[in-house]
């Protein structure tokens, strides 16, 4: 076991809004002091063991198992029609491909199919080509029937620097355009790059790429609603102000659509903080801004979300609804997170939330052992959660 002690530290910062020497470029500065206190608080870190499944939480009707461990960092994953299951590891830069050849529904087979991809993270398959991107490079790579990846091609190299968020994800809309997302370079900029903080969609070859949305801090998991066809995704909120703010957010992303960052947050709520954009104010630039339609604890930093859809033996309230993968705080002084939420949609609309999957974080919030990651509902009724802390792939599954 690890027997590192749980890190508690707390800080106070005035914010004046007068550090920057570019004031012409960023904006005048903001009008009032700020004062937040920041609180760090790291749970303990406990190593993985089989009997720690017993202590996870899912609802009633649904049962988890263990199907793969010791994988080290894993985050997102993608299923070939073969059930083969490819998971990125941006630490170790590869993918793995694993499978279950003996149909005990336990992955025993491990392949490297990809390395020396420097902070490869996201994925998706599609015609029958594996998409792979970190936080500058776009590539492709053919499906072989073996399940190995060859006539691997380069497709874009100059996305933005990764900077402090280089988690790119990628998805095929339905229109047949690929999606990415960009997180911010910086925790609190105004970006030199206007592809930062965004969300871009292009051909599948990589060509002619523009902005689909702007002003999301850090979208990383996106998803299209089974039945409007909308794209919604959570933003993860800046730190350095206080425990509770900015909250983290869920968006529905428009074609055109500025979500705020980083003057705004939440429900058209300016960062005080902030100066004033350029030859206005965040007040009226607020007014232009598409508000986050629900909110959620901050810090909390959800990684993936996707959507359900009518998956076999589910419940048929589910068919509509979403999942977010909280990753956990660590700059809150109650931690918040480390666990995977349902989102409840009624006619295209998110109502309400619920406890999907949780049990990692310890009730006094002093351990943990499991840092949720990535999420894919697959067509056999099965989800498949990535823990990036422990190394280990979860099921999760209707139990009747």
């Amino acid at each position: 076991m690890n027997h590192k002690s749980p890190v508690q530290l707390a800080s106070t910062f005035l914010f004046l809004g007068i550090c920057s020497l570019a004031i012409g470029q960023k904006g005048l500065p903001a009008k009032q002091p700020f004062t937040a206190t920041v609180n760090t608080m790291y749970p303990q870190h406990l190593d993985f063991a089989e009997s720690m499944v017993n202590q996870l939480v899912v609802p009633t009707d649904f049962k988890t198992s263990v199907v793969a461990t010791g994988l080290g960092k894993p985050r997102i994953m993608a299923m070939a029609d073969d059930g083969s299951l490819y998971i990125t590891r941006r630490d170790v830069g590869d993918v793995l491909r694993l499978s279950d050849k003996d149909g005990d529904g336990r992955f025993e087979d491990l392949k490297t199919v990809w390395s020396s991809f420097l902070d490869v993270h996201g994925i998706s398959i599609y015609q029958g080509y594996i998409y792979l991107a970190s936080s500058k490079i776009l590539k492709r790579g053919k499906l072989n029937s073996n399940g190995s990846v060859g006539d691997t091609l380069t497709l874009i190299s100059d996305l933005p620097d990764g900077g402090q968020h280089d988690n790119r994800m990628i998805s095929f809309g339905l229109d047949g355009q690929l999606y990415m997302s960009v997180g911010s370079d910086c925790n609190d900029c105004s970006e030199t790059n206007k592809e930062h903080a965004t969300l871009l969609v292009m051909n599948p070859d990589g060509s002619h790429r523009r902005i689909f949305a702007r002003g999301l801090r850090n979208t990383i998991g996106f998803d299209w609603h089974p039945q409007t066809k909308d794209i919604w995704g959570c933003d993860n909120g800046t730190d350095w102000r206080g425990d509770e703010i900015p909250p983290e957010e869920l968006n529905k992303i428009v074609d055109g659509g500025d979500y705020g960052w980083p003057w705004v947050f939440g429900k058209q709520q300016v960062d005080v903080t902030r100066e004033d954009p350029g030859g206005t104010t965040k007040e009226a630039y607020a007014k232009t801004t598409v508000p986050a339609v629900m909110t959620f604890p901050a810090h909390s930093a959800p990684i993936d979300f996707r959507f359900l859809g009518k998956l076999p033996g589910f419940p048929s309230e589910y068919a509509y609804d979403a999942l977010v993968s909280w990753h956990g705080s660590w700059n809150r002084k109650q931690p918040e997170g480390y666990k995977i939420q349902r989102i409840h949609f009624v006619n295209g609309q998110p109502v309400s939330v619920h406890d999907f999957f949780s049990g990692f974080l310890s009730k006094d919030g002093k351990t943990r052992f499991g840092r949720p990651a990535g999420i894919l509902p697959t067509k056999s009724g099965k989800i498949y959660v990535s823990d990036d802390e422990n190394g280990v792939i979860y099921c999760i599954m209707a139990s009747n």
